[in-house]
């Protein structure tokens, strides 16, 4: 197989394919400083380039990663609580009808490791009207703060 960026599943499934058969060569462990090693090693790079680019796996709302970290955890809704201000603010939260508070978002990243950036994922949803980007962006140390970031506003 020659070795180049992988650009079509077709070129993918041989890539993997590849490292199956370099994996299953030996019975032995597979040392880096080898042909085989570095080939390996690169063909891995390469896989996992298309991966990032053609996999590309979605963070989990604020609610799923609640409920992944409670079914981990073996929590039910009443043991975290104290955590919503109470039993009703758990339900409300976990079916979508009440949003997380900062104070909730804390708690929950304080006492049940939840990521900050898994509990606020739905950011996006929050922006600013059109006008306000339009003023916002009059102000000299946001907008060379905006440009250095090479982001859009929106």
């Amino acid at each position: 197989m020659k070795n180049k960026i992988i650009k079509t599943r077709e070129e993918y499934d041989i890539a993997c394919e590849r490292v199956y058969e370099i994996m299953h060569s030996t019975g032995k462990q597979i040392s880096l400083n080898t042909k085989e090693g570095e080939e390996l090693e690169l063909i891995s790079l390469l896989i996992e380039n298309y991966e990032k680019e053609n996999f590309k796996i979605e963070a989990p709302s604020p609610v799923e990663a609640i409920k992944f970290r409670m079914d981990q955890m073996n929590l039910k809704q009443t043991d975290i609580a104290p955590i919503f201000g109470g039993k009703t603010r758990v339900s409300e939260v976990i079916n979508g009808k009440r949003p997380l508070t900062m104070k909730m978002i804390i708690l929950l990243h304080k006492y049940l490791e939840i990521p900050f950036d898994s509990l606020i994922s739905e950011n996006y949803k929050y922006n600013l009207s059109e006008m306000g980007i339009e003023k916002i962006m009059k102000i000299s140390s946001i907008k060379k703060l905006q440009n250095n970031k090479n982001t859009a506003i929106a």
